[in-house]
């Protein structure tokens, strides 16, 4: 396609996400909406009101007729996350571009036949693990690759949030659908750690729950099992230990998200919503510790993830119109599936997970 030309853009899956991905697009100059596909009519209703007044684009009920109407030049995949796996497959069929939501599917076989599928394609495709694009944490890892800090030896992720959102059909309240929610919502952290460890992971500790979350909840009488809190220890190829610690009925918080890498001559932090980013030096102490607030004058449209969503769509429209590598890639998305996917086990059955046991 040409590289001025705008990219024409479907967005399938038209709930939460959906919506949201939909109000980052419109605020990018050369991107267009040209379609929108989801099986529930409330949905469509929620997407045609976000499109706004005057904006008519066809709606399909089934991915499918969207990709037969061949409209267009890329596709978002927002749909539930057990969907992900066909939906993919039948956009890469098609030979369209994708930006697929995390994670990338909910099962280890539905990675590999998504990773095999893409790597004999042409198409394009990008996983959207957009913690890396949110500006403190883009600029933390900045500074953790500049030697600032030495050589990173410690990696750690705190997250102490909201409870889970109501989502259509109530398909996130069930580990079957979401992968569990160590998979569903943590795939972004894995991603991240490891982006930072700079090594595979190869084994994974965890211990986590359901204690206080969708315990009074009904669902055709079945009760919610996603954990609503876990701690996660992992260990990379290259000597490097990462830590999750996740709480969600944590709402007393300042600040939802907290990083820390940790060097061998100093440390970095970052720290969302207040977008602070901290740079501390062993040698200075907390005397030493210099503080900024980091934000992207590029954003244009902050949205629920800190104008992460927008930066990273800047640099999916950019590899769709000249052919260039996804920066955030299938690969990417199966090993932060994987990792998850351990810790889930791990919790489970109460041991230590190698990674060799899931890849």
């Amino acid at each position: 396609m040409s590289t001025t030309a705008p990219v024409k853009i479907g967005i399938i899956g038209t709930g939460m996400m959906g919506l949201e991905h939909i109000r980052n697009l419109q605020a990018i100059e050369g991107a267009e909406i040209v379609a929108i596909a989801d099986p529930h009519p409330e949905s469509l209703e929620w997407a045609r009101m976000t499109l706004g007044e005057g904006v008519d684009v066809p709606s399909f009920t089934d991915h499918r007729g969207l990709l037969e109407a061949d409209l267009c030049d890329a596709v978002v995949i927002a749909s539930p996350n057990m969907t992900h796996a066909e939906v993919l497959l039948d956009v890469l069929a098609a030979g369209v571009d994708c930006l697929v939501e995390k994670p990338l599917c909910t099962t280890m076989e539905d990675c590999r036949r998504v990773v095999a599928a893409a790597e004999a394609s042409d198409s394009l495709v990008w996983v959207g693990l957009e913690y890396r694009y949110m500006p403190p944490v883009a600029r933390a890892i900045e500074i953790a690759r500049s030697g600032e800090i030495g050589d990173v030896r410690m990696v750690a992720m705190r997250e102490h949030r909201f409870p889970f959102l109501v989502k259509v059909g109530d398909w996130n309240r069930f580990n079957e659908n979401t992968g569990g929610t160590l998979v569903e919502k943590c795939c972004h952290f894995f991603d991240l750690l490891g982006l930072l460890a700079g090594a595979p992971a190869v084994r994974v500790m965890a211990s986590g729950g359901q204690d206080v979350n969708h315990l009074d909840e009904s669902y055709g009488g079945r009760v919610p099992d996603i954990l609503d809190n876990a701690l996660v220890i992992i260990e990379y190829a290259n000597g490097v230990r990462g830590s999750l610690d996740l709480c969600m009925f944590a709402e007393g918080s300042v600040n939802q998200e907290e990083l820390s890498v940790v060097g061998d001559l100093g440390k970095v932090e970052a720290f969302l919503p207040s977008a602070e980013v901290r740079v501390g030096q062993r040698v200075g102490w907390h005397d030493g510790v210099q503080s900024q607030i980091v934000v992207d004058e590029r954003v244009a449209h902050e949205g629920f993830h800190h104008g992460s969503s927008y930066l990273e769509h800047l640099d999916f429209l950019d590899a769709v119109r000249n052919r260039t590598a996804p920066l955030v890639t299938v690969a990417d998305g199966l090993a932060s599936v994987a990792v998850g996917m351990a810790a889930q086990i791990s919790l489970a059955e109460h041991r230590v997970v190698e990674l060799s046991e899931i890849l």
